[in-house]
């Protein structure tokens, strides 16, 4: 078994530190006639490490030596894991850095202002319909003291979650198999969550019945969609039903990129009533 990564600390990025992550990135062994041939892994997700650099402060998320080397480590899981099960269509650096990292941490300033609103108490974080971890694996990283909870209806992404958190050596993050109808309706996570998240490519009335039955009274539900105009009008009467008001939107272009993001706040102000959310896939099928 390979021993966990240092853990995360809150030391700055240099230049020299860099180059030091380059030179510990994981190599290839080629055996051929001639001997073994030791060179950089194509797969070792050097490139990542400036682009983290420069895009996470713009995010307001500034990351230390240690977190950019746990999604290097990451990245390059995700890579060697997507070889033999369907993770992820983006494979390269600037893909995985940007769309699924960069993409993730732009909820890490909502999740602050929650942490505020507590008064310091331990925030409890629910990411339904997780996958390959996204967005709450890159907040854990950025964010280790947010107790984070993964939920996805596959073992084996779970599986893989579990990897990369026993090989970065995190703690505070919970595993749970499940349909998010299922777990929505059992006690164990039912409005147990200051947040919960979702980056999926459901329409916001499903959405908003699959995350807001795990959201305590008072919490707040957080989508991450594209462009969502209609999608949040279309919304307001099953949010309502829910339990939930929209708060605000924020519309903005992800940086180094051209894609529309926006990120809607719903506010959880009564409980969601007994009988929702409905049995495991009628909100695709019948949405609110």
């Amino acid at each position: 078994m390979t021993s966990p990564i240092k853990p995360l600390g809150n030391k700055r990025l240099t230049k020299e530190d860099i180059e030091r992550l380059r030179k510990t990135l994981p190599k290839r062994m080629d055996i051929t006639s001639e001997g073994v041939k030791t060179e950089p892994a194509a797969e070792s997700a050097e490139a990542i490490a400036p682009i983290l650099e420069e895009e996470a402060p713009k995010v307001e998320v500034p990351l230390s030596a240690e977190e950019i080397r746990a999604f290097q480590v990451y990245a390059s899981m995700l890579r060697e894991a997507n070889k033999v099960m369907n993770l992820t269509a983006v494979t390269d650096d600037q893909g995985i850095a940007m769309k699924h990292f960069i993409d993730s941490l732009t909820l890490c300033p909502y999740i602050r202002a929650e942490e505020e609103r507590l008064g310091g108490k331990t925030v409890r974080l629910a990411d339904v319909g997780t996958g390959a971890g996204f967005p709450g694996l890159p907040i854990k990283i950025s964010m280790p003291e947010v107790e984070v909870t993964l939920l996805d209806s596959l073992a084996k992404r779970l599986k893989f979650l579990g990897s990369v958190i026993e090989k970065l050596g995190l703690t505070g993050v919970n595993l749970v198999h499940s349909r998010a109808e299922d777990g929505g309706r059992d006690k164990r996570y039912r409005e147990k969550y200051d947040i919960a998240t979702a980056r999926a490519v459901a329409a916001l009335p499903v959405l908003a019945e699959y995350c807001l039955p795990f959201v305590k009274v008072g919490g707040v539900f957080l989508a991450m969609k594209g462009k969502a105009e209609e999608e949040i009008e279309a919304s307001e009467k099953a949010v309502a039903l829910l339990g939930g008001t929209i708060e605000k939107t924020d519309t903005f272009t992800l940086p180094g990129t051209d894609m529309e993001r926006t990120i809607v706040v719903i506010r959880k102000i009564r409980p969601t009533p007994a009988r929702f959310p409905r049995k495991a896939g009628t909100p695709s099928k019948d949405p609110l």
